[in-house]
């Protein structure tokens, strides 16, 4: 297979199904925006190489497979709400991976910048990509179908990003910087 086809020397890329669409069409965006998800939780997995982190890039690892079976999704404008790539057991696996995740760390109550380790400023890089191509999915979801599944995938898989973030940060006894204007936002509020 060669890697450069010319294809897109006019401004225009093929969908899986052969059909042609502007490289800036929000379709394209969307799993474009995937793909640049998964380069960056790739880097992060370069980064978590220790023993300690195993459970972390299997984590990670599998995250980007669903992601690339999304971005597959929405390669297809045939695939409409029907089930597609994205297996049933993905957001159910992204889910657990939050709980699993979430269960190591302390409560959350403030917003925090993003960053610390160079691993956890990289997922926190994934997660707003993710964010982005969930805004793109969701502008796209205006005007053509979308698996349901797809979307979903997309939304809990930011979620596991920040969460992952945050443990590499603990794990590697790097200290959260909370945003400094934050109020206590998650914390559940009592009526009296």
């Amino acid at each position: 297979m060669r890697i450069y086809t010319r294809g897109g020397d006019r401004g225009k890329t093929a969908l899986a199904s052969g059909t042609r669409r502007w490289k800036h069409d929000v379709r394209v965006e969307a799993y474009g925006s995937l793909d640049e998800a998964g380069a960056f939780i790739g880097m992060a997995v370069s980064l978590l190489m220790s023993d300690a982190e195993a459970d972390m890039r299997e984590t990670l690892q599998e995250l980007q497979q669903f992601l690339w079976d999304a971005g597959a999704d929405l390669a297809r404008v045939d695939a409409g709400a029907e089930a597609g790539r994205v297996p049933e057991e993905a957001v159910a696996f992204v889910e657990a991976a939050i709980d699993r995740f979430q269960s190591e760390l302390p409560p959350q109550t403030r917003f925090v910048l993003r960053g610390g380790t160079q691993a956890a400023a990289t997922l926190h890089v994934a997660c707003t990509v993710l964010r982005r191509a969930e805004r793109r999915i969701v502008q796209l979801m205006q005007t053509e179908t979308v698996s349901d599944a797809v979307l979903q995938l997309v939304n809990r898989a930011s979620d596991l990003l920040f969460v992952a973030a945050l443990l590499v940060n603990q794990r590697m006894a790097v200290g959260e910087i909370s945003y400094r204007r934050s109020s206590d936002v998650f914390v559940k509020k009592t009526s009296q």
